[in-house]
């Protein structure tokens, strides 16, 4: 019995140590030229498959030609999408000018 107890904690922290907290960048025009950032949650349903309601980066940007884009399931991301068992699967844009 502790044998298994010791095989089922070694299987869960090496599960555990494989997951991350995906991001992508995207550079428009010469990039981020400033400090100013603007961040907005995008909404998926069923583990990211349906989306509900997607930021526009363009949009958020507001006309600037040189922005830099940052798309990625943060730790309270991950969070609310593991308490909901993946049903709703938020991920956060941001965009730096």
């Amino acid at each position: 019995m502790k044998k298994k107890l010791i095989q089922l904690t070694a299987v869960l922290f090496a599960a555990f140590l494989m997951t991350s907290c995906y991001s992508y960048t995207t550079v428009v025009g010469d990039g981020a030229q400033g400090n100013q950032q603007i961040s907005k949650w995008n909404h998926y349903l069923i583990g990211g498959l349906a989306p509900v309601e997607v930021s526009d980066p363009a949009v958020l940007a507001n006309g600037a030609k040189d922005y830099t884009v940052k798309t990625e399931m943060s730790f309270v991301n991950g969070l609310v999408s593991f308490l909901t068992s993946g049903i709703y699967a938020p991920t956060t844009t941001t965009i730096y000018k």
